[in-house]
């Protein structure tokens, strides 16, 4: 896959659809690369008409991660201390806009998942001359009293780094179980093979811990997200246990004019029998935007 310097991180990204239709910019979450976009899921898109771009965040993937980027003492972060915070969810909105900038794209339809979302959001706030319309999924505003994990989805953040591909291939299965969707389970062999996928592509465990320490060092988008004037839409599964419910519904209570989407039976994953509902429902904010 092709690579570019983008806010002076080298980022990793692919493309798919008819460069001369309106882009459209997946931005994936935390610890997730942009195969963790399904392809069938982007090609989807792409049968829309969108030019689909999709990129590995700094710091996961094939995207640079730096030594000096150091070890975020997470306890510490939690408690105010930012010394050991290697960079915010804006340094990341800033290399999201550098892609954009590497690959001529003045303007973009922006759906973020999860991290992704925040990312998205921020992104929205700081640089709103690039987005064209906005959608956020399974995500929420930075407000620490909305969005609270389950107990039991909470202990997936907290996984230690795995000692070898049988037991990181394991942990990944055994997370995707807690957090997926409860109405539309994964075949067990589908979640194996994309954890395989995931290992063998790239594994940095040091990488997720340091964007962790970036969403819990940025501040409250609550505020922000309310000069946001693109057309957005927010998409959330009903059952989502990382980040309940109530992160979308804040999210969308934030955006003047924001439509909600809540999905019954969705977790904190893309289930595929939803596939076509998600794409409808981004397609319809682009058509909202004016600019298809």
């Amino acid at each position: 896959m092709p690579d570019v310097q983008a806010n002076g991180i080298r980022l990793c990204y692919d493309t798919l659809g008819d460069p001369a239709g309106p882009a459209l910019l997946l931005v994936m979450g935390l610890g997730a690369q942009l195969i963790d976009w399904p392809q069938e899921f982007c090609e989807q898109l792409a049968g829309r008409g969108f030019h689909v771009i999709r990129f590995d965040n700094r710091d996961a993937g094939l995207s640079e991660n730096r030594p000096e980027w150091g070890v975020p003492d997470i306890r510490a972060i939690v408690k105010g201390d930012r010394t050991t915070v290697p960079y915010l969810l804006a340094d990341l909105a800033r290399d999201t806009a550098g892609l954009l900038d590497a690959l001529g794209v003045a303007r973009a339809h922006v759906v973020g998942a999860s991290m992704g979302g925040m990312i998205a959001q921020q992104l929205t706030i700081d640089h709103p001359q690039r987005v064209a319309s906005l959608c956020s999924i399974m995500s929420t505003t930075g407000d620490r009293s909305v969005g609270r994990a389950t107990p039991a989805a909470a202990t997936v953040l907290g996984t230690p780094p795995a000692p070898d591909r049988d037991a990181a291939v394991a942990a990944t299965v055994a997370a995707a179980r807690i957090i997926g969707s409860p109405g539309f389970p994964a075949p067990e062999d589908e979640l194996l093979r994309r954890a395989r996928a995931k290992y063998d592509r790239a594994y940095h465990p040091l990488g997720t811990l340091r964007q962790y320490a970036a969403v819990t060092a940025s501040p409250d988008r609550t505020a922000a997200l309310g000069g946001v004037s693109v057309p957005t839409v927010v998409v959330h599964g009903a059952d989502d246990p990382l980040i309940s419910v109530t992160g979308g519904q804040a999210t969308a209570a934030a955006v003047p004019g924001a439509e909600l989407v809540v999905l019954e039976g969705m977790g904190h994953d893309l289930p595929r029998a939803l596939w076509p509902r998600i794409v409808d429902a981004v397609t319809a904010n682009t058509v909202r935007a004016g600019v298809r």
